[in-house]
């Protein structure tokens, strides 16, 4: 994935697989997490990397495990480690074993379980990075996750694989059509009507909406601006704009972060060629490209009177001020931005002095929420060690600044080992080229 793909995901995603869980208070799946991650931190802390190995062949082992509640550890202690640590160089000779048992899991598995697998899929496609082993995560994933959408099981399934699908696709698609492919089952679910399943009328709850719309935001991210069809955008926005009048909260923050975005990458503009003739004498404006012109600028002033409504929305008596403090200061920022082009912008010091990531634009601003949400307590550590993201948001990151003493004596040991070999190697080379000159002159 290039870069250009990277932005953020809306804050009105719904909660993540992990928040989903019905089992998330079980004693033995929290004791087998903290097992996995002691042992992989002491593994890591004495820099025995076949000790790492080792646990993560013992959770991998267990997912081969007929009982499902061994399935359900082993898949909670893997996704604590990928939390906790970028494990690029124990599973990039693993993946395929992984990925395997994540899909079983996902066919056969119970809700906890297959929350849990979707969620481990999407973790190891980010910590593989973009590349093919992440497109081939994403095409061996995609059918299951396909059909959990397209079933529509309970919304716990529902969330953990629209998280799932957004991620592999984020980092592993390589072509529009890909991307637009999971966009189009996203969208199925924001707006069933247009989905295929014709006959069948569902209706998405809350929670599950602002996941989706979330979703779909977050990859419409990575499609730009010169991928525009005005005519093509005006279903998607023109929905997307009734879902500000949803009862829901977290459903309007979604869909306005969603419609932001859609201004940003000027989805609503008409271009050049599509600008309004307008016959002098009758002064007639019937025609399709006026009247996508008319329609595009009466959307745009109803959204913005919608935004700046819900930028200003009062209190009622029990109203989460919390909440109604962040739609009001959201829908600020996005009035703001419609009027006068200013976009928002964040930093956040992952570490050291100049270890800086820096947003400064919607699309930017939903791919880092989405990716925080996604990863949770994880972000942080995947900021600083995870190539991916030092892609997508540019971070300079000094490692040994942000090593700890021992890591750094090791870095350093490693660093003088290094160059003694290769002063060593110098002098052989010096000696037998002066070696094979001699030979030449006296042999």
């Amino acid at each position: 994935m290039g870069k250009s793909k990277r932005n953020k995901g809306g804050r009105g995603g719904g909660g993540g697989a992990d928040d989903q869980l019905d089992g998330g208070s079980d004693a033995d799946s929290v004791a087998s997490m903290s097992t996995a991650l002691s042992e992989l931190q002491l593994a890591q802390a004495t820099e025995h990397v076949s000790s790492q190995e080792f646990v993560l062949d013992k959770y991998i082992d267990d997912l081969y495990e007929k009982r499902g509640s061994t399935r359900e550890k082993a898949l909670g202690a893997l996704v604590d480690a990928f939390e906790s640590f970028v494990l690029l160089g124990l599973v990039e000779n693993k993946y395929v074993t992984l990925l395997s048992q994540f899909t079983n899991s996902i066919k056969k598995g119970s809700t906890k379980e297959v929350c849990l697998a979707c969620r481990a899929i999407g973790l190891l496609a980010v910590t593989l990075g973009a590349g093919s082993s992440s497109h081939e995560i994403m095409d061996e994933s995609h059918p299951q996750l396909l059909r959990i959408l397209q079933t529509w099981p309970d919304a716990p399934k529902m969330i953990s694989a629209l998280d799932c699908l957004a991620i592999i696709t984020f980092v592993g698609a390589t072509d529009l059509a890909e991307t637009q492919l999971s966009m189009k089952a996203i969208w199925d679910v924001i707006h069933p009507k247009s989905g295929s399943n014709v006959g069948i009328v569902r209706k998405p709850k809350p929670p599950l909406l602002a996941a989706a719309v979330s979703a779909w935001a977050f990859l419409l991210t990575t499609v730009g601006s010169s991928r525009r069809n005005n005519d093509t955008w005006k279903e998607p926005i023109t929905f997307l704009s009734s879902l500000l009048e949803a009862e829901d909260r977290a459903v309007r923050i979604a869909a306005g972060e969603a419609l932001a975005l859609c201004f940003e990458l000027k989805l609503l503009d008409v271009s050049s060629n599509e600008e309004p003739v307008v016959d002098s004498d009758t002064r007639d404006t019937s025609g399709s490209k006026n009247q996508l012109f008319l329609n595009m600028q009466a959307l745009k002033a109803k959204i913005s009177g919608l935004v700046y409504n819900l930028s200003m929305e009062a209190g009622g008596r029990g109203a989460d001020k919390k909440n109604l403090n962040d739609q009001r200061d959201l829908f600020q920022r996005i009035s703001d931005f419609i009027k006068s082009g200013e976009c928002p912008e964040e930093s956040i010091r992952i570490s050291g002095k100049n270890g800086i990531l820096r947003v400064t634009s919607w699309r930017e601003s939903i791919q880092l929420n989405y990716l925080r949400r996604f990863l949770g307590r994880g972000f942080l550590k995947h900021a600083q060690d995870n190539d991916l993201l030092h892609d997508i948001f540019d971070i300079k990151i000094d490692r040994v600044e942000n090593m700890s003493t021992t890591e750094k004596k090791i870095f350093r040991s490693e660093e003088e080992k290094g160059r003694a070999l290769k002063l060593n190697k110098e002098r052989r080379l010096a000696q037998e080229r002066k070696q094979n000159i001699l030979d030449e002159q006296y042999g």
